[in-house]
């Protein structure tokens, strides 16, 4: 493995080296950690020295770190011999230990100093008043946990009673606690098994390691407890066993269990059921068990015939997304998720050939109906049905045919339940129609799924009925805005599918009706006085004029509506977010209106240079940073598409909007800055060096010094390079970051060879001392520096001669490393993280002195 690299492990053990100021401080923490007259410290300061700790033990299994550092035994001594010290030093403590024994040669050492037996033995803080506060037993468990990486601490825990401890923590009433327990009883048993046994298992219990067969009669006891508890205890740790472990010889222990588990799936009121479905989906996900036992699927269709739908529902779609899974059960599954649905079908009296999905179930249909005529389950079911089937939806490959138009059909009509549109006569109908009107959950998961269904086999057929339900719901009043937006959103993947259907099917008069009709509502929606429906609204038109904006019944549709005037308007809104999902829409309707190749019959020149002007204006007065990212994301984007050059001269273009970007205090849009600036690179040395290039990335080479100077000419009058050197300085690490990387490919392609002469010869350059100081700030940790601009003997950055120098002054490996390194190191370090303990438990002048 990579980890186990001789060069990885060096630098890791250099890496997490115990630095002299460290070995200096931690004495004096550990001495005012264990002084009880000081207040508690900081639980995060702890935690994060607890982190540092285990990073630093974690590649150095030796004895040095205790045998520099006897404070650390002094300290956990001296805690041990306070009389009440504080639950949360005492549970630091405790998962210090823990720690420190994880390897075997510091566990030895901790035991020939009796530290250990007295910290997790029953004479230890089992016993005292402190046992009560679940910090305490939270750090016991914690501290086992962590030890628990060798035989020693196995033979040490199991030896010592403490085992019993760990089961009685199960029932603990602290989740954490018991959560903590439960996974280190599930790996004290994969170490007793992986570390004493050298031949295959069978089931009987003399085969198992002695540790292993403790733990296993306490889990098969605990299943034929009549505690419910108890058996909710087991199956956690079962469930956790085999999610994580997967070895040949959890296959043993299921065999040995597996009847139990049946037992309780027959039982005339199954408990536990949430727990046997989890169980049950994990263990088939298992490599080792599902492929040849023919026994435990069948034990999945009990489960799959006895547990409620609530809880078959997700065994269920796991089932179904296995892809090693017989037949029979994939298809018993699959009538268990459709069993919702179908019941819908029947409960709306609908046509005889929508009357329902299946043919038979695999369990009592009387559960589903009882649930859905319930109103505290009824929206429950459904929506967990919808999200299972949206989920498998989603899949690439599905191992089973889903009938798509009876599901659609299905979906539609929930909806139709949801907005009062349907009258059933059926007395269920009426019922379940009671309980869904206005639900708005329920209609958010249809919707998703209905958006799912847009693209399948045979749903082409119901297209006309589904356009009636989404109009429907597009223009209701009692729409609400979220349930709105899962409409947009399911009518667009709608549109896209009718539009492929019309241009293969001929049907330009029904999609020209549903055209006219969307934008009629969307007209009115962008109206609305809510602006949560301002704003899913401009989202909607710019997702369709992303997927539609090349077919001529879209374009004429759109055009010949108010919708574009009305977008521009939304440019002034009041609502920031409105305002930038009205800029982002601007910009794409601008690929209809003014960069298309009809665009002269729709627009003219004054509204197009109307439109950049304010949305340059936006960009450097919106007092909120929304809109100005949306303005500059359209601005790449333009430059992206090649659209930039049907504005104005593109130099002139981009060095407008960098040097309005480069003073804005938004990082996001001095980024997206970067980002319009790294394309205008690329298309220019594309054009002037490798005309066949693609725009996506920066060659790394640039062959005619004629072209390097053309490029610098370029991007000098673009005023491109203070914008960059100043990013490199940026505050926020990912400018800068960004800026380099620029600066790199400009490096690279500019002036591939730069000598050292040529870099000993800047201060005789125009730029002279400005250029050696570049140098100097930008390879000696002086990033944090305000970068010099203009005036005086400072750099030039529109002159190409002084950029040329500067260029190569940069050393790129240092400037890279510099960059990446994290701006908050100094106050991350284990240095400063000591020091903040210090500070946080109350310095006294001795603790003032420094450390240096």
């Amino acid at each position: 493995m990579f980890c186990q690299r001789p060069e990885f492990l060096a630098r890791a053990r250099r890496r997490f080296a115990m630095t002299r100021e460290c070995s200096l401080l931690l004495p004096r923490v550990c001495a005012v950690l264990a002084d009880p007259r000081r207040p508690g410290s900081d639980d995060t300061c702890l935690e994060k020295l607890l982190d540092w700790f285990q990073d630093l033990t974690r590649f150095d299994p030796t004895v040095e770190v205790l045998q520099d550092n006897p404070c650390l035994t002094e300290f956990i001594t001296s805690m041990l011999a306070l009389p009440e010290p504080s639950p949360s030093i005492l549970s630091f403590t405790l998962r210090l230990a823990g720690i420190l024994a994880a390897s075997e040669n510091r566990f030895q050492l901790l035991q020939q100093e009796q530290l250990l037996v007295r910290l997790f033995g029953r004479d230890g803080p089992l016993s005292s008043a402190l046992w009560e506060n679940a910090s305490v037993r939270s750090g016991w468990v914690e501290g086992v946990h962590t030890m628990m990486h060798h035989q020693p601490a196995l033979h040490f825990v199991c030896s010592d009673g403490g085992i019993d401890v760990i089961f009685t923590l199960q029932g603990d009433p602290s989740l954490f606690v018991a959560s903590a327990a439960s996974q280190l009883l599930v790996d004290m048993l994969t170490l007793s098994v992986e570390s004493e046994t050298t031949e295959p298992l069978s089931v009987k219990d003399c085969d198992w390691p002695v540790y292993a067969q403790v733990i296993i009669k306490h889990i098969e006891d605990s299943l034929q407890s009549s505690s419910v508890s108890h058996i909710e205890q087991s199956l956690k740790l079962l469930t956790s066993l085999f999610a994580n472990c997967r070895a040949t010889w959890t296959k043993v222990l299921w065999l040995g269990i597996a009847k139990q588990i049946e037992s309780f799936l027959m039982e005339e009121t199954v408990q536990a059921q949430h727990m046997l479905a989890n169980l049950l989906l994990h263990v088939a996900w298992s490599p080792v068990l599902c492929d040849t036992e023919d026994s435990f699927w069948a034990l999945v269709t009990t489960a799959l015939q006895h547990l409620t739908p609530l809880h078959a529902g997700p065994l269920a779609v796991g089932i179904l997304r296995l892809y090693k899974c017989p037949q029979d059960v994939r298809m018993q599954a699959l009538t268990v998720l459709l069993q919702p649905m179908d019941c819908i079908l029947r409960a709306a009296s609908q046509p005889l050939e929508y009357a329902g999905l299946l043919d038979e179930s695999v369990s009592d249909p009387a559960a589903v109906e009882s649930l859905l005529s319930s109103k505290s389950s009824c929206v429950t079911l459904l929506c967990q049905t919808l999200a299972h089937l949206e989920k498998l939806l989603s899949l690439m490959h599905l191992r089973v045919d889903l009938p798509y138009t009876s599901l659609l059909h299905s979906v539609m009509t929930i909806l139709q339940f949801c907005n009062g549109f349907l009258s059933p006569s059926s007395p269920l109908g009426s019922t379940i129609s009671r309980i869904l009107i206005n639900s708005c959950r329920v209609q958010r998961s249809a919707l998703d799924v209905l958006a799912a269904l847009s693209n399948r086999k045979g749903c082409d057929t119901l297209i006309g009925s589904t356009f009636d339900v989404l109009q429907a719901y597009l223009e209701s009043p009692n729409t609400s805005p979220t349930v709105l937006k899962k409409t947009f959103q399911a009518t667009s993947k709608w549109l896209v599918c009718l539009q492929e259907l019309s241009c293969s099917n001929s049907q330009w008069q029904q999609t020209e009706k549903i055209l006219e009709g969307v934008f009629l509502v969307l007209q009115k929606r962008l109206c609305s006085p809510c602006w949560e429906v301002r704003d899913s609204s401009l989202e909607f038109l710019t997702v369709l004029i992303k997927c539609l904006r090349d077919q001529d019944e879209f374009r004429q549709s759109l055009l010949s509506s108010e919708v574009p005037r009305l977008t521009e308007n939304l440019l002034e809104d009041p609502e920031s977010y409105v305002r930038a999902s009205a800029v982002t829409a601007v910009g794409h309707l601008a690929f209809i209106t003014y960069f298309a190749p009809e665009s002269s019959v729709v627009g003219n020149q004054y509204n197009k240079e109307h439109t950049v002007a304010k949305l340059q204006e936006i960009l450097s007065t919106d007092p909120e940073g929304f809109p100005r990212r949306a303005v500059i994301s359209i601005f790449t984007e333009w430059l992206r598409q090649g659209c930039a050059g049907q504005l104005e001269d593109t130099e002139q273009f981009v060095s407008r909007v960098i040097q309005t970007v480069e003073h804005d205090l938004d990082w996001e849009v001095r980024l997206c800055g970067l980002e319009l600036v790294h394309i205008f690179c690329s298309q220019t040395i594309c054009r002037l060096g490798h005309p066949d290039c693609m725009y996506d990335s920066i060659p790394s080479t640039v062959t005619s010094s004629i072209h390097q100077n053309e490029l610098l000419q370029v991007f000098c009058r673009a005023k491109l390079f203070r914008f960059l050197f100043q990013s490199l300085c940026d505050c926020d690490k990912p400018v800068g970051q960004r800026a380099w990387d620029i600066l790199y490919s400009l490096k690279e392609n500019v002036c591939p060879v730069c000598t050292l002469e040529d870099t000993q010869e800047i201060g005789d350059t125009p730029a002279g001392h400005g250029a050696a100081w570049l140098q100097m700030t930008l390879g000696e940790d002086s990033l944090a520096q305000n970068f010099p601009t203009d005036g005086g003997n400072k750099v030039d950055f529109e002159d190409p001669e002084s950029m040329m120098i500067a260029l190569g002054a940069i050393n790129v490996e240092e400037l890279h490393d510099e960059l990446n390194r994290s701006s908050d190191h100094v106050e991350k370090s284990p240095q400063s993280l000591l020091q903040d303990i210090l500070a946080t438990v109350g310095t006294i002048e001795e603790n003032e002195a420094d450390c240096y």
